[in-house]
């Protein structure tokens, strides 16, 4: 693959991530938005959309790794290394779904924080404004959410602060493709 089919994976990605995310939602008709995290899509356990969900997870995770190691190291390398991270860090949330109790814990802390720590590291190697509102957001959204300011499920703060950062990622995966030879 080239670089600029590879660049494509960056556009690819979030249209796959939130369409195996819609579909285990639409197939759960017990999924509330105020009281539920994502993750309870893919206990193994309770939940019978959880081989679409944990596998939508570990594959949007590889592919994500995929793009970054592949396509955004030609342009960000640094963002490249902490995306591959977080892409890594997403599978590891569907290979260790609720079932796993504080290990999954963890590794939802540290996909979570490896986005908002990725968007930063975009900001300040591409002077990037997009980065420093990806980073906001991501911040935000969890802030807001663990003093109060708003009652939802986890679910809402997971949404928000991954929609926050598309932006960013949808801008490198453009400039990538420009970039990459055909």
């Amino acid at each position: 693959m080239n670089n600029r089919n590879s660049a494509l994976l960056g556009i690819l990605v979030p249209v796959l991530a939130y369409s195996f995310i819609a579909l285990a939602i639409f197939l759960s008709p017990w999924f509330r938005w105020q009281s539920n995290a994502l993750s309870d899509l893919g206990h193994a356990a309770r939940s019978s959309v959880a081989p679409i969900f944990n596998f939508g997870l570990l594959l949007t995770g590889l592919l994500t790794s995929s793009y970054a190691l592949l396509s955004l190291k030609t342009y960000a390398k640094w963002t490249a290394i902490s995306l591959a991270f977080t892409g890594f860090s997403l599978q590891t949330i569907g290979a260790f779904d609720e079932v796993y109790g504080f290990l999954h814990y963890i590794v939802s802390v540290i996909f979570f924080v490896s986005i908002g720590v990725t968007s930063i590291v975009y900001a300040a190697e591409k002077r990037s404004y997009l980065g420093l509102i990806g980073f906001a957001v991501v911040a935000l959204s969890w802030g807001l959410y663990f003093i109060g300011f708003y009652s939802a499920g986890v679910a809402v703060p997971e949404m928000i602060s991954t929609l926050g950062i598309l932006p960013w990622v949808a801008m490198t995966a453009l400039r990538a493709y420009r970039l990459g030879k055909s």
